[in-house]
């Protein structure tokens, strides 16, 4: 019936009809050509020519410092060969004040020696622009500069109600056919003398028996300028060029001693960059992943007894905020060329709603990542206990596709008072194995590997 009416009112005017038909086909066609030419601009506008040359561009967020590309991702054994110049630049708005009247001005800004190698026109008759020292010292950036950047401390954000609960640590895990272990470098907050409150725990598992030492101190903060070389007590960590060097003297609750040297390598590239996240009220929390997967050597001595760690495995991260109320989810697994990493916070209510913070998981290569996504569901399975048995980790994104399952074989306890609800809650530190299955990109992923993961359960 509808049909047959739209087909008399287009024959019971002809003309009119003809008319309208060729004003909608007109208008049809200029549209398809405005979004054509509109697109076709906005390609050439974004052409590396136009911003100075070269053949490929790469645009930074805010947050990612261009060294973190240069001396970082840029330096990985895939790319380093391939790559003739890499040149900074960096664009903003000058405004220029004459007469009461400002004007807005485009300005770029870069290093001269790198914008002549890619033949920028703007850049190659100024012979008076020459390279600064502290230009000099940006194209000579070796990496173990980055990684002295991204693992920097942080000073404590001062005028938060969440000031008592600010710390920051380095922490290390790492397995050998010997032993595993867990270590922490915590600096907390001030105390009453206006010191940090520092100490450091070690968790060695061996022979499935695990064993706790610490060590405490307080510190200036001069002491943590120098960051991540730290001493706290009698043990110390100091980043070596790309290689971090440990020593460890600490207690244990049984007067034993552990003694020893270890070390842990970092490779360009193979990272994850710094991420930090903000709340209401000044909250924040921050964490990077300076070594993702790296060579251990070295060993310990346990009253004596020696612990080979030479030919192991091993993991460093940094973490950074306030951490009154609140958990997270974590977990970590290595298999050949391949490290897999997952994990998503639980803020305080007061600062942001714990439901809206997605999880992550990420995929590094030997090159550096390979694919991550925010699409994340994280399920822990306990065991009738009030302890996890199993955790099933699926993620789903462009460019990954990823299921994990992590078995728990054994778990380290810590009870957690500052913060937690009534009753406290318990942070659990667990050692297991990993079945990972999906892919990243075109690269197939299925592997089982050793691996750890973190918890928290309200006691």
């Amino acid at each position: 019936m509808i049909g047959r009416l739209a087909v008399r009112s287009l024959t019971a005017h002809p003309v009119r009809s003809a008319v309208l038909a060729a004003g909608f086909g007109v208008g049809v066609a200029v549209m398809a050509i405005l979004l054509g030419v509109a697109g076709i601009v906005l390609e050439q506008a974004q052409a590396p020519a136009l911003a100075g040359g070269g053949d490929v561009a790469i645009r930074l967020g805010p947050t990612t410092p261009a060294r973190f590309v240069l001396s970082g991702t840029l330096q990985s054994d895939a790319l380093r060969p391939r790559l003739r110049t890499a040149a900074p630049s960096h664009t903003t708005d000058l405004f220029l004040i004459r007469g009461g009247r400002a004007t807005r001005v485009s300005a770029r800004g870069g290093i001269p020696s790198l914008e002549r190698a890619l033949n920028d026109p703007e850049t190659a008759s100024m012979d008076a622009w020459r390279d600064s020292p502290e230009d000099i010292a940006w194209v000579d950036a070796p990496p173990d500069l980055l990684l002295r950047q991204i693992d920097r401390f942080h000073s404590i954000p001062e005028g938060t109600e969440w000031s008592s609960s600010w710390a920051e640590w380095l922490y290390f895990n790492g397995r050998s056919d010997e032993a595993g272990f867990y270590l922490t470098f915590l600096v907390g907050p001030r105390t009453a003398s206006g010191a940090r409150a520092a100490g450091v725990r070690l968790q060695l598992d061996r022979g499935g028996r695990v064993e706790s030492f610490t060590g405490r101190a307080e510190l200036a903060d001069a002491d943590l300028a120098a960051a991540p070389d730290l001493t706290i007590g009698g043990s110390s960590v100091m980043l070596d060029g790309m290689q971090y060097r440990i020593h460890l003297d600490l207690r244990g609750a049984a007067g034993t001693r552990a003694l020893g040297d270890l070390t842990l390598q970092a490779t360009p590239g193979r990272l994850v960059p710094p991420i930090e996240i903000t709340g209401a009220r000044g909250w924040r929390t921050g964490y990077v992943v300076p070594v993702m997967s790296g060579a251990l050597d070295g060993h310990l001595e346990i009253d004596g007894t020696r612990i080979s760690l030479a030919g192991g495995r091993g993991y460093h991260d940094h973490n950074w905020g306030f951490w009154e109320g609140v958990s997270w989810q974590w977990g970590q697994a290595q298999e050949g060329d391949l490290s897999v990493i997952y994990g998503r916070v639980f803020p305080p209510r007061e600062a942001a709603d714990p439901e809206t913070l997605p999880g992550f998981v990420g995929v590094l290569g030997p090159d550096g990542p390979l694919g991550y996504s925010t699409d994340v569901r994280i399920v822990e399975e306990d065991d009738g206990a009030g302890r996890p048995k199993t955790i099933a980790v699926r993620a789903r994104g462009s460019a990954l596709e990823l299921d994990l399952r992590f078995d728990v074989a054994s778990a380290v306890v810590t009870r957690m008072e500052q913060g937690a609800p009534a009753g406290g809650m318990d942070f659990l530190q667990m050692r297991g194995s990993y079945t990972v299955q999906g892919r990243t990109g075109s690269r197939d992923i299925a592997f089982s590997a050793p691996g750890a993961a973190e918890t928290f359960r309200v006691r």
